[in-house]
């Protein structure tokens, strides 16, 4: 049996009589980083409100690191750390005076600041203003204020938005290290499929507050099969010999091209001689797999890029 950091039951979230999170299944396995992915406006912030407690949920269970969240809010939540929208901090005090009221608010020892501003990589600018940091120094800070209390599950949402590409490959070595280095369940909340890509073990897509998909990266990639794109003469001719045949063949008239899904050596050297064989001129073959964007676009029924 799997061991979930967070798990819900049907979770729903109803603003009047509009439903902005339906009946959602949640399952976070532990010490994984669970890609939470979705188009602007899918329900992403308000369910991630709901496991913070920000916000009650209408109907339905939250079970965070094994307990339920409404008898067990306060407990949990020490051992949860968070990143939603932008960090809070005091701008003209440093990224250290920052992170010392935190210890000071939780009783942590003064201590752990530098071992923070290490895994952040702070450390050079530790004792300057933050108002001077760039946006990618205060999402580190920002998450290093989340990691100070030493949690075991931490909740990022959209922590990449509005860096530049190199702000977001440090927050990528960041995340990536967290449950191998220090034992830390993430979700990650993000409506760009190559940052969760990159990082995820696990994804859950939700489109209109529904959970779409969910399940190891790899099953979401699996449905990326490659197909041969064949260039022929008389693709609607070809297609048709071909079903006729057993094999699945989809013509496309506009562009003179046919595809199917054999993608084996052997079976495609005999699938071109038949084709051949019956005076067809077969002018290029292509082997092309479905991006994750494509199969996407496909689940959350979306014609356009996000």
């Amino acid at each position: 049996m799997t061991d979930y950091a967070i798990d819900t039951h049907q979770l729903t979230r109803r603003f009047g009589q509009r439903e902005t999170v339906k009946r959602i299944d949640l399952k976070v396995p532990k010490r994984e980083i669970y890609g939470f992915l979705g188009p602007n406006g899918a329900g992403k912030t308000t369910t991630i409100r709901m496991l913070l407690g920000l916000i009650r949920a209408s109907s339905g269970d939250i079970r965070i690191l094994g307990k339920d969240l409404n008898k067990n809010r306060m407990e949990i939540l020490k051992d949860v750390g968070s990143l939603v929208e932008s960090p809070s901090y005091y701008a003209h005090l440093s990224g250290y005076k920052n992170l010392k009221i935190v210890t000071l608010m939780h009783g942590i020892p003064e201590s752990r600041i530098n071992e923070v501003l290490q895994w952040v990589r702070l450390e050079q600018a530790a004792h300057r203003p933050v108002k001077g940091y760039s946006l990618g120094m205060k999402q580190r800070l920002g998450i290093a204020m989340a990691l100070i209390t030493k949690p075991k599950l931490l909740i990022l949402d959209e922590p990449t938005n509005g860096l530049d590409p190199s702000g977001i490959q440090e927050i990528r070595e960041l995340i990536t290290r967290l449950p191998r280095d220090f034992d830390i369940t993430v979700l990650l909340s993000s409506h760009l499929l190559s940052e969760i890509e990159q990082v995820a073990t696990y994804v859950g897509i939700i489109n209109h507050g529904e959970l779409i998909f969910q399940g190891p990266l790899q099953e979401l990639t699996e449905r990326s099969r490659p197909y041969v794109w064949m260039e022929i003469d008389r693709p609607m001719e070809a297609a048709a010999a071909l079903n006729d045949n057993g094999w699945d063949a989809e013509p496309d008239a506009a562009t003179g091209q046919l595809r199917t899904s054999v993608t084996g050596r052997k079976e495609s050297a005999e699938m071109i001689r038949y084709l051949v064989g019956r005076r067809h001129d077969v002018y290029r073959v292509t082997e092309k797999k479905k991006t994750l964007e494509e199969i996407f676009l496909e689940l959350t029924g979306q014609e356009q890029s996000l």
